[in-house]
């Protein structure tokens, strides 16, 4: 009794992860009252709005008030597009929605970024304070919150862009506005993707909502195959090999030859695979459970022939939102806008001084307005400028998204860059149409490696810290020592090899797998399900690894 007080109870240092037994505790007590009342629609609803309220509060505690306040905001707004006859009424009420939710969220996410950027450009020193929580404190008698930090609410950018979408498809005359905020407040805050994706378009969820829920043999088979699909995933491929390997590594770089730092990225690539589409797995699985169909958000993305192939298969809800909300917006791959230019001028400026100096980023910015007036008088150069420009702008917006900070501004360009490169790359590629198997070889692996080494990116600490990982490799490989390491970590590389296999299995086998487990009896699936958890907790880690993508 005193652990499911526990388990339901607020814990900032036990929030509940997919990968705990608290959460499957909690899952099998809410899932045994879900099957009690799932058939009366309303109640339903209102049940599982309360407990991925539960479920956020025992992750992000009194942040809770930040979904909820989202929540509220656009389901009015909303209501009050659609029952506007005015269209300027209309686009100032999105504005308004875009303008607040995009404001909490950088509130929250870039108030260090900007004020750091701020400091560095014009040497100055302001501070950040938290001055909503100053404000909060105002209230009571305790003082609640920290005001000398601001602490990023997990999940708030999944939510955030959840919410803007569905205002933004009102507005469209894509869909029409819930009735309900219970069911409005339940399609924001839907516990299994709540926190780390994948991020839901309203068109697809909210007519799932007041449907008949009948879960079928095969439905319960996928979910269960799914979750223990993901927890491999999560548990073995991803957290054993950061927990003996990886995190060692990364830490100190310098204290570590280069080959073992290459070895080091290639395992890191494997290890986010197997976090983040581990953890989708396991959301897609538990939503199916209780009979709803979230997005597919991974599609063997490693199979990828080349970078813009790459992120149709990568983090898939979050490249079609950017580009339904963003890249087509903007003018896609048509024409430009007075935004394009302005952001790629100012980004321009603002990432090469960042790296360089004010001289340098001043003859960068003018290079790039001085082309921008030369497509003034070449329609044909305009159409290749404004497309590449939107490109660019996509991706850095979406490094961006992943994390404040200008490592994850270089990390998205590098991407759009490989995006814009390939396009023109294919017109001239001599074995761009070839169907031979060793040329399908080639493309994978050299998409692979370039998307691996990018990922330094993404997973140095600082710029200082970057550097210093490339130094190594580029004077310190140490091949003469290179079998050792191999030996050392065999079991790394072992496990870090077989999920590289089961990636790259073909479709067919994969599904055939999935079918198979599907159609066993239920003495098999229990049996698969206790080696799948043993084997599981076998690896896990004393200090559990949260999931990477809490962070964003």
């Amino acid at each position: 009794m005193n652990r499911l007080i526990d388990i339901f109870s607020f814990s900032e240092d036990f929030p509940l992860i997919f990968t705990q037994a608290n959460f499957w505790i909690f899952f099998a007590v809410i899932y045994f009252i879900y099957a009690l009342l799932y058939s009366k629609k309303s109640l339903r609803s209102a049940y599982l709005f309360a407990i991925s309220l539960l479920f956020y509060y025992k992750t992000s505690g009194l942040f809770i008030g930040i979904l909820l306040f989202s929540t509220v905001n656009d389901f009015f707004i909303g209501k009050a597009i659609y029952n506007s006859k005015s269209v300027i009424k209309q686009k100032l009420l999105i504005t308004i929605s875009v303008i607040i939710n995009l404001g909490t969220l950088c509130y929250f996410k870039y108030a260090y970024f900007f004020t750091d950027s701020y400091n560095y450009l014009f040497e100055t020193d302001y501070e950040v304070i938290n001055y909503l929580a100053q404000w909060a404190n105002t209230w009571g008698a305790i003082d609640y919150f920290t005001v000398d930090k601001i602490i990023l609410p997990v999940g708030i950018s999944f939510y955030t862009f959840q919410t803007i979408s569905y205002s933004i498809d009102i507005y469209r005359k894509q869909i029409t506005p819930l009735k309900s905020i219970i069911d409005f407040g339940f399609f924001v805050s839907f516990f299994p993707q709540l926190v780390a994706g994948p991020i839901v378009r309203a068109a697809d969820f909210v007519p799932q909502i007041r449907k008949e829920i009948n879960i079928t043999k095969q439905e319960f088979g996928s979910a269960s195959f799914m979750i223990l699909k993901g927890l491999i995933k999560k548990m073995l491929f991803a957290d054993y090999i950061a927990a003996n390997f990886l995190d060692r590594v990364f830490d100190v770089p310098e204290m570590f030859s280069g080959f073992t730092n290459i070895m080091a990225m290639f395992g890191y690539s494997l290890q986010i695979y197997g976090d983040f589409s581990g953890y989708t797995d396991i959301a897609i699985g538990l939503a199916l459970l209780m009979g709803y169909k979230l997005p597919v958000n991974f599609n063997s993305p490693y199979k990828a022939i080349h970078c813009g192939d790459f992120w149709k298969r990568w983090h898939i809800s979050l490249s079609s939102w950017l580009k339904d909300y963003l890249y087509i917006p903007i003018g896609g791959n048509r024409h430009g806008s007075v935004f394009s230019y302005i952001f790629i001028l100012v980004f321009t400026f603002l990432g090469v001084f960042a790296i360089s100096d004010y001289m340098v980023a001043l003859l960068a910015a003018s290079a790039v307005g001085f082309l921008l007036i030369i497509t003034l008088f070449s329609p044909k150069l305009a159409s290749h400028f404004n497309t590449n420009v939107n490109i660019m702008i996509t991706m850095l917006v979406g490094g961006l998204w992943h994390g404040a900070a200008w490592k994850f501004v270089i990390w998205g360009g590098l991407n759009g860059l490989g995006i814009v490169i390939y396009k023109y790359w294919r017109k001239v590629s001599p074995y761009e149409n070839s169907k031979a198997w060793y040329t399908l070889v080639w493309k994978i692996a050299l998409t692979f490696i370039f998307i691996t080494f990018t990922r330094i990116y993404f997973r140095g600490n600082s710029l200082d810290h970057i550097n210093r990982f490339y130094n190594q490799i580029m004077t310190n490989m140490d091949w003469q020592n290179s079998l050792i390491v191999l030996w050392e970590y065999r079991i790394v590389f072992i496990v870090m090899l077989i999920g590289y296999i089961t990636h790259w299995l073909p479709y067919r086998t994969k599904d055939w797998l999935e079918q198979t487990f599907v159609k066993s009896n239920m003495i098999v699936k229990a049996m698969v399900v206790m080696i799948v958890a043993i084997i599981c907790y076998q690896t896990y880690a004393a200090d559990f690894q949260p999931f990477i993508y809490f962070q964003f």
